[in-house]
């Protein structure tokens, strides 16, 4: 008898590895279905939360036209990349999730300033008119600020300090204040001439419209949407990051192809988790700790980041376009139009960007449009095997890109930069390559604070130090003026330069053997960007530029290994790598590279489209 039984219990282990699981399936969402329906394409879901709860790994949840006023809280993920829920937008049909609600019975006021009631129970458990923006490294330039927004017909409303500046502007832009008591929220607004009433006016009544509520919901899609308007929280490297759209401290998510834009901070956030340790002090020792807190909660390749965020538009966010603190560690962040990032400036900090990641360890930034955004690209502590390459970057304020506090390797090649700053470097270990430079290079050595490195291609800390500035190579690269590299004539570690070509008042260092320097050549070089979203790149290349010198193609083997963590200039996953592809991915000449980012240049002058990009982005 125990024999049979036994028997039994092997048939029965047998069958659940033989048994294939139930076939994935789509779930449908319309505005015209029923949540008490099955989610089928005849009888679908009214919300993409019900299609949430019911998903299981490798299904497919496809949203049909229309507005969803709501925020999608996943309750799972997928169990693995081949079985991942996706969240998609029907092909075709024009898809809205939005974290505002629409509001009428606005009351006639003062001149064109109209006031609304409204109970504090509309908004539920978070009412972003009582929620001030807050936390570290956030500077608010002496008033409040919350969370919540108001819009006519699209565009956002400025929020004034007092309700006074409401009633009074004169600056042509238009105000919302707000108060809220034990009852009531009451919202005053300069709508102009006309009647709110007859608009179509929102206000931002969640905190995001698409963000898990806890970690480790992983391998989710979301794909093909229009995001708008979500009443984020501040989101310090120190904190929880909540984006309007983000993944909580997970794994293997990719975000494509959606428009994202109105967040009051960010729009993406590949964040960190919540923890009781959070905000107690924005320092370096504070982060340190933060750090350390995090590999006890799972940061490794095994179980965070690897994230893939792809051709999606992102505007209108007075953070950041993506912003992520070691979540966004091993990932890929391509092919982004962003743009039209803290444009009000009505507060400050030390975490605006179109992209800003900590800890972006081996995670490669491509092929992404980033202009309008007062910092483009700001990688801080910890880019430890990063790649920035092919990027467009220029009308930003501050700076294109800034390298804060890495110790290598960094590898930045084949990037097209014309903001008055191109390059802030406050990091060592960097190697740049076959970019053009039309701004200026800034050197800030940091001896202050002591930061990581790490074992390569891994989280593991390996030590700690300050930023001396130096270890960069600077290899094959154009110059049209500003400053070139003359600021490293004063840097205390070795420099590696070779191929560069240095135009108009642009000035090579002392460290370069033989570079090719015109100060009488035009070096006039300007993007011109047409209404319909296309780019031009007008300049003069002389064949003289071509002249064999000391120009190799830059790889692995040339480029060595940064001094810290003696690691490589290689590819994520540790193989060598060749610069031998531009910009638009064309073939570059292995014996005698032509300087700048694109392969095969002709003498003359140049009128290029650089975005979009006629040829398709090559695989980093």
């Amino acid at each position: 008898m125990r024999r049979c039984a036994e028997t039994f219990v092997l048939v029965l282990f047998a069958l659940a590895f033989t048994i294939p699981r139930a076939a994935a399936r789509e779930i449908h969402v319309a505005v015209t279905g029923d949540d008490r329906n099955g989610g089928s394409a005849e009888e679908p879901l009214r919300t993409i939360s019900a299609a949430a709860r019911l998903a299981q790994p490798g299904d497919v949840i496809t949203v049909h036209g229309g507005t969803y006023r709501e925020r999608v809280t996943p309750p799972r993920g997928g169990s693995s990349d081949a079985e991942r829920i996706t969240y998609r937008a029907a092909p075709g049909e024009k898809v809205e999730i939005k974290g505002s609600e629409v509001v009428k019975g606005w009351k006639p006021d003062r001149g064109n300033v109209w006031k609304v009631v409204l109970p504090n129970a509309f908004f539920g458990d978070d009412n972003p008119y009582a929620e001030r923006i807050e936390g570290d490294w956030f500077s608010p330039r002496s008033r409040t600020h919350h969370t919540g927004e108001v819009y006519l017909n699209g565009i956002p409303l400025w929020e004034a300090a007092r309700l006074e500046d409401v009633y009074t502007a004169k600056d042509g832009k238009r105000w919302w204040y707000g108060e809220v008591d034990d009852q009531n929220t009451v919202l005053w607004a300069d709508f102009g001439p006309g009647d709110p009433n007859q608009e179509l006016v929102e206000i931002n009544v969640r905190p995001a419209c698409f963000y898990p509520d806890r970690p480790g919901v992983n391998y989710i899609t979301v794909r093909g949407f229009i995001m708008r308007h979500a009443a984020t929280q501040w989101a310090p490297p120190t904190a929880e990051q909540i984006g309007l759209v983000g993944t909580h401290w997970s794994k293997g998510w990719i975000i494509e192809d959606n428009v994202i834009s109105d967040s009051r901070c960010t729009g993406i956030t590949l964040g960190k988790y919540h923890d009781p340790l959070d905000r107690r002090e924005a320092s370096a020792g504070q982060y340190n700790e933060t750090i350390r807190q995090a590999l006890e909660h799972g940061w490794s390749k095994e179980h965070i980041g690897s994230h893939i965020v792809r051709h999606n538009t992102i505007y209108r966010c007075e953070q950041a376009g993506i912003c992520g603190s070691m979540g966004g560690a091993f990932s890929v962040v391509t092919g982004n139009h962003i743009y039209d990032v803290w444009v009000k400036r009505l507060f400050a900090g030390a975490e605006i960007a179109g992209i800003k990641l900590h800890g972006a360890i081996d995670t490669v930034i491509s092929h992404n449009h980033i202009h309008c955004v007062g910092r483009g690209i700001w990688l801080d502590w910890m880019a430890q095997g990063a790649r920035v390459t092919a990027n467009l970057l220029y009308d930003n304020s501050t700076e294109d890109m800034f390298f804060e506090v890495n110790h290598g390797p960094l590898l930045v090649d084949n990037n097209i930069l014309f903001s008055p700053v191109a390059f802030r470097i406050m990091s060592e270990g960097g190697a740049f390559a076959h970019n053009l430079v039309a701004g200026a290079v800034l050197l800030h050595p940091e001896l202050r604070r002591r930061t990581p490195f790490h074992k390569p291609h891994s989280t593991e800390l390996a030590g700690l130090s300050v930023t001396r500035c130096g270890d960069d190579r600077w290899y094959n690269n154009l110059f049209t003026g500003r400053t070139g590299l003359i600021a490293y004539d004063e840097v205390e570690q070795p420099v590696w330069m070779a191929g560069n070509v240095f135009l108009a008042d642009a000035q090579p260092s002392k460290h370069e053997k033989a570079p090719v320097v015109e100060p009488q050549a035009p070096g006039s070089a300007e993007l011109v960007a047409r209404p319909e979203g296309k780019v031009r790149l007008k300049m003069r290349f002389d064949d003289r530029w071509l002249a064999p010198r000391d120009r190799r193609l830059v790889t692995t083997q040339l480029l060595g290994k940064a001094r810290l963590p003696k690691q490589g200039y290689t590819r994520p996953d540790g193989r060598p790598l060749k610069i031998d592809a531009d910009y638009f991915g064309r073939a570059r000449n292995a014996t005698n590279p032509a300087p700048g980012p694109l392969a095969r240049p002709k003498p003359g002058t140049w009128d290029i489209q650089v975005w979009p990009k006629s040829l398709a982005a090559p695989r980093p």
